[in-house]
């Protein structure tokens, strides 16, 4: 179980099941619905099948009490931990779950021995790429694919990895 050091409010983070599909589903329509909107094309994660996503990912919950308020979907890759989705609730969005998300990465990528944590989002996302900057995520590289580009992004954690 991934246990942040800091955040307010009860929310505790499980690893999801192939029960939470649908859940997890859900929450993700709604909190990349925005995107859509501001991309002009359908968000990624919104074209992923889940079943593999469960399958070859770990998919954490952000929970409060049992309602779902956030998901973190992670990918322990040989030199990194690719954080694949974040995503918060939108009555949840601006209340502090996302650095809690991020947080929550930094614990499991200490977990995994990885000193480096990964991540792309959309270029035109200018909003996201700014706040993932805040809070110590330098770009790396942009990239075009067919329909789209994206911004890939890296923190380097102040531990050693194994």
């Amino acid at each position: 179980m991934i246990t942040p050091s800091t955040g307010p409010g009860p929310i505790t983070f499980r690893r999801a099941t192939d029960a939470d599909i649908p859940r997890v589903q859900n929450l993700q329509a709604q909190a990349y619905a925005r995107n859509r909107r501001l991309l002009g094309v359908e968000p990624l994660p919104l074209q992923a099948d889940y079943t593999e996503i469960f399958r070859t990912m770990e998919v954490w919950l952000a929970e409060e009490r049992t309602v779902l308020q956030g998901v973190l979907i992670l990918q322990p890759r040989p030199d990194d931990l690719l954080i694949w989705s974040i995503a918060t609730a939108p009555d949840s969005q601006g209340q502090g779950l996302g650095p809690i998300m991020l947080d929550a990465a930094e614990v499991r990528a200490g977990q995994l021995g990885r000193s480096v944590i990964r991540l792309y989002t959309g270029s035109k996302l200018n909003t996201l790429i700014g706040w993932y900057h805040r809070h110590g995520y330098e770009i790396e590289r942009t990239e075009k694919i067919a329909d789209r580009e994206l911004t890939h992004m890296a923190k380097t954690l102040l531990f050693a990895s194994k």
